[in-house]
């Protein structure tokens, strides 16, 4: 029996990479797992790389909060409830200065990423209430959110994730007494296609080389997040919230830093894309 084994959990952009790997792993602990995206194809793809009645799929745009709201109901229609709420959907902008941006898709990273995590709480705790549950949400932090991690050229992503981490503590004390736990979770650096350099910008192009040995140093499996992600929504986390937890901490840091040298020389860099 796993350490979830009962729980109800809805991971918001889970057809791929990261939201994926936590669903992969909740499955594994005996969850009962709501995977969406918004779109179809990826809903059912997805869906059937998993054991039968372990998961169940819908079509959800985060952006709005009657699909956030539908996806609540469509959730305790199949399992009888929901125990957590991770808020994983997110997106990035374009490798771009400021004055080289698009506004449009610049707003379009805020509405997915702050929006969405936005109306992901507002949608969870009003459940959590309602049926008077000591319900949990986990929302993504990413770079941007620690002190000195400035995301030059990606400054619509970086401010969604300094901002989801203000907006989570904020919550997290507006409900402390509630029983709801509201945390935050960094998944670290992970090779999706959100840093894929296939198709790079002129900025990106010009910087390739460094950004590349970034991604040789710190880029790591999504089930280094996942199993961070499991700990938060286990009975580890009862009775707490405003917690914070890193993929990427100081120590893993060092660590990563310390063992490039020798991952580069014995070829044991994961250049995989989840």
């Amino acid at each position: 029996m796993g350490i979830l084994d009962h729980k109800v959990v809805v991971i918001t952009g889970s057809t791929r990479g990261i939201g994926k790997a936590i669903a992969h792993e909740f499955v594994r602990e005996d969850a009962k797992v709501v995977i969406t995206s918004s779109s179809q194809d990826n809903v059912l793809a997805a869906v059937a790389e998993f054991p039968p009645g372990t998961v169940y799929g819908c079509v959800c745009n985060v952006v709005s909060m009657a699909d956030m709201e539908q996806l609540i109901v469509a959730a305790t229609s199949k399992f009888g409830k929901v125990d957590c709420f991770i808020n994983n959907a997110g997106i990035s902008d374009s490798f771009r200065s400021i004055t080289e941006s698009d506004p449009d898709e610049w707003g379009k990273v805020i509405d997915t990423n702050l929006k969405g995590t936005y109306n992901g709480c507002r949608t969870a705790i009003s459940y959590f209430l309602q049926e008077n549950r000591k319900g949990k949400i986990i929302n993504m932090a990413g770079s941007g959110t620690d002190t000195g991690s400035n995301t030059p050229y990606l400054s619509a992503y970086g401010s969604t994730k300094a901002a989801i981490a203000r907006f989570t503590y904020a919550v997290a004390e507006e409900y402390r007494h509630t029983g709801i736990s509201v945390m935050l979770l960094h998944p670290g650096l992970v090779r999706t296609g959100m840093v894929s350099t296939d198709n790079p910008t002129s900025e990106l192009s010009r910087q390739l080389t460094t950004f590349n040995t970034i991604l040789d140093i710190f880029a790591q499996p999504p089930s280094v997040a996942a199993r961070l992600a499991v700990k938060l929504a286990s009975d580890w986390s009862d009775s707490k919230t405003g917690i914070y937890l890193s993929a990427l901490n100081g120590r893993r840091k060092k660590r990563l830093l310390l063992t490039y040298p020798f991952r580069k020389i014995l070829d044991r860099i994961d250049r995989r894309t989840y």
